[in-house]
């Protein structure tokens, strides 16, 4: 791979890009510029996130769009990438290492708890809770209560 075929990349959003949809919902449309991040910058924005907050996928995304001067961040890939940063943390935890990722503070839009992150909803409830988040349920789903007050940026 060459620096050229790297990440970030900049796109042309089109229709047929796995991304379309959720994009298109930021306002995205086809022919507008995008950006596939890299998992670095991504992993940096989940470290900067401080105590009491939280800063959803939706809220990365923009932050990556306004750093790059385009319309969207491709949120597959985004997301891929904080699935990744989260079980790193962990892994780091179980090997005894100090984990600076408060990956728990990056739930799914609305507020809704990450089951795909280690230890399932359960376990990403229990450290929420810990650090006082209030965690209701809504039918199979677990959600921040008033989670949009703990914004980064709301």
């Amino acid at each position: 791979m060459t620096v050229k075929d790297s990440f970030p990349k900049v796109l042309t959003l089109e229709s047929k890009f796995p991304c379309y949809r959720s994009v298109a919902k930021m306002g995205a449309k086809i022919g507008d510029s995008i950006v596939l991040v890299n998992a670095s910058e991504v992993e940096a924005i989940m470290k900067s996130v401080k105590k009491n907050k939280l800063i959803p996928i939706y809220e990365i995304c923009g932050l990556v769009s306004k750093k790059y001067n385009v319309k969207a961040c491709c949120t597959l890939t985004t997301g891929i990438f904080i699935m990744i940063a989260a079980n790193a943390a962990k892994e780091m935890e179980i090997e005894g290492k100090k984990n600076k990722n408060p990956y728990w503070c990056t739930p799914k839009a609305g507020g809704y708890l990450n089951e795909k992150y280690p230890g399932g909803s359960k376990a990403h409830k229990e450290l929420l809770e810990k650090e006082g988040f209030k965690i209701i349920k809504r039918g199979k789903r677990y959600q921040v209560t008033d989670f949009s007050k703990y914004l980064v940026n709301p």
